[in-house]
Formats: C-alpha cells, structure tokens, sequence
C-alpha cells in the first residue's frame, strides 16, 4: 500500500530576460549540491500537502527540474511504460497540461479524464471503487477536485501514487514548488544566506491565506526556507473578516516566518522584492473573487528590480501592460513550473536513477 510521504526534517541579473523572466537554471544546478538520497524517499509516495516537502527534499527537487530544464531535449524517457491518470474534475488548463506535458517529455503515456459527469462516479459510484479502478489501469494518478476530501478518500483505496493538484482551498502543493522553484532561479544567491553573505527578500502576497490553496501552500514551502524572507506580507481587502484559519498564522511564525498584514497596497509595493498576487477561490462547485481594488499595472510602484508572481489565470488584478516588463516572471513561472513537475514524476515513479548524475 502506498502511504503519504512523511516531512523531512549568482548576483541578480539587471537584464530583461529571455522568455519573460527566465533566469538560466543551470546557477541552480552549480548552487545545490546533488544528493539523490532525499529524492529516493518520494518513490511511490502520495503527495498531498506542501507540509510534506523538508529543506533538503525541496533543494533536490529544484536540482533536478533545473537539470531538466538545461537539457529539455536531453531526458525523454525515464516514464517509457508507464501511465499517468490524469483526472481533472475542476477546470484547468496550465496545471493538467504541464502535468501532461511533463509525463510526455519524459516517454509516457497518458489517460485523461476532464469530465466528471462522464465517468461513472456521475452514476453513484465511489471514489474508493474508482481507486480501485485507477490501480490496473495506471502507475500514478494526478486529480485535482473541488472536494477537499477527494484526494482523501481515494487514498484509501490506491495502491499508486496520487498527486494532489489542487483540492478545494485546501492545498495545491505542486503549484508552490513552482513558486519557489521560480524564486531560486531569480535569485540563486538566496539559497548562500546562511553563510551571511546576501540579503533577505521582502515577499508581497497579495490574497486571503484561509480561502486561496495556492496561498496557503505557498506560505508552508516559505516557512521552509524562512531565512530568505526578512518580511511576508499579507496584503487583502477584508476588513472585520479572518484572513488565517485558526493556528495557520501562529504555526507560520513558530517555523521562523516573519508575517505582517495590511490593507494598503501601493504603500508596501516599493519595499517588496517578490510581488504574488492571486484573486480567486474554488468554493464548491463555483469560484469566489477576492481583492477587487488591489490591481497591479505598469503604473504601480514597484521597487525596479521586483518581480510579479501569479498563479493564472489572471482576471483584471494583474494589467497586461506588465507582461513586457522585467517584473513579469509569472510566464516563467508557468513554464517552469512543467520542469519542477517532471522532477517529482520522475521521483514517485522510482525511476531517479535513470537521471541521476547526468548532466
């Protein structure tokens, strides 16, 4: 039976980059040192929450998504015979296809079900009873659902790996290791700060912790890595209203993270290194929209060398006039974000050590 995966314990470049935003990955690969000993913990693992992932498992992880994405066309068949369930039963199109593109640049093969009505679960049929379905079918499952509780219940039943890629507003743990993944390539030299050498980034969010699972799971992976952040800051609109469930923040500052809250948006954007903005929450079967008058456009006053992170899609809280911009790293994002995925694939599917050493 698979069980879920237990927690482990280069100077910024001025230039407008190529591809919007796209650092060269291989300062990542000559600032982490390869140790293929925590990635060989993932093998067969269910990967359901960014609470899973230690220090040490996510460096590893972003040292081979940049060895994948220095060499693209070098590593394509570590999946060859095997099969990824691709089920995505809440609307998506950068999350299901970089999963898919993933599996296919590395040799597999896909099945893919984007339709809940069509399957039999339309019908009654239990996620237990289709787990048990996906284990002769597939070698790994991705679902992304609009129940929390899916991903839990199918877990029950699945003797293969399931990825979580976004549950409710719960967690999309996937989606934060992009996030950080694109930070480090930003910045390699984040990764030097316990040697006291570089300076700590003030990180900007700008959305509600309890209600957005990208937000939510992005914080964990920060509280990781607490040391790159002098500063979080949590910028939304709800007054009078909880933007932390209960014990999230306290448990975000135990961790080491530093974490303020404002309602003030275009006050704080000069001081802030990484701008994340997102604006929308799956509740149910519906999404809900938040922060309506915190925007971003090419007017707004970012520091100059500050990049914008968003998970897409985007609505209007994030202008297109920025897309020309040195601060665009959101399309870098979304393309790294394919790299990062193939890394942990690889990973689950025991299959490192086709990869491993080679560069």
């Amino acid at each position: 039976m698979v069980k879920q995966l237990n927690q482990e314990t280069v100077e910024f470049d001025r230039r407008v980059p190529d591809v919007y935003g796209d650092a060269h990955p291989k300062a990542l690969l000559k600032a982490i040192q390869e140790d293929g000993d925590h990635l060989k913990k993932l093998a067969s693992q269910h990967v359901v929450s960014s609470d899973q992932f230690g220090r040490e498992m996510q460096l590893q992880l972003f040292r081979l998504a940049a060895k994948y994405e220095s060499n693209p066309g070098r590593y394509n068949t570590p999946l060859q015979g095997k099969i990824l369930i691709s089920a995505f039963y809440e609307p998506s199109t950068r999350t299901r296809l970089s999963f898919e593109s993933a599996w296919h640049r590395l040799g597999g093969d896909i099945m893919s079900i984007t339709d809940r009505s069509t399957t039999g679960i339309a019908k009654g049929e239990s996620l237990a009873d289709v787990a048990e379905m996906f284990n002769n079918y597939g070698d790994c499952v991705v679902l992304r659902d609009t129940r929390e509780a899916s991903i839990h219940e199918m877990m029950q039943s699945l003797r293969i790996p399931i990825i979580n890629a976004g549950n409710g507003i719960d967690e999309h743990p996937t989606q934060a290791l992009a996030d950080l993944y694109t930070i480090f390539k930003w910045r390699p030299s984040l990764l030097q700060l316990r040697t006291g050498k570089r300076v700590p980034i003030r990180i900007g969010i700008i959305g509600l912790p309890n209600k957005m699972r990208t937000v939510r799971s992005l914080l964990k992976v920060l509280s990781t890595f607490a040391e790159i952040c002098a500063e979080v800051v949590i910028i939304h609109d709800k007054k009078n209203n909880r933007i932390f469930d209960e014990e999230q923040l306290e448990q975000l500052e135990v961790a080491g993270l530093k974490v303020r809250t404002t309602m003030e948006l275009n006050k704080n954007l000069p001081d802030l290194d990484v701008v994340y903005i997102n604006s929308i929450a799956w509740v149910g079967d519906r999404f809900e929209s938040y922060g309506e008058k915190l925007a971003l456009n090419a007017a707004s006053p970012l520091k100059r060398e500050a990049i914008i992170l968003h998970p897409l899609a985007r609505g209007d809280e994030l202008s297109a006039d920025l897309d020309q911009t040195s601060h665009n790293w959101y399309f870098s994002q979304a393309r790294g974000a394919v790299f990062l995925r193939m890394a942990l694939l690889t990973c689950m599917c025991e299959r490192t050590e086709r990869v491993m050493d080679v560069i």
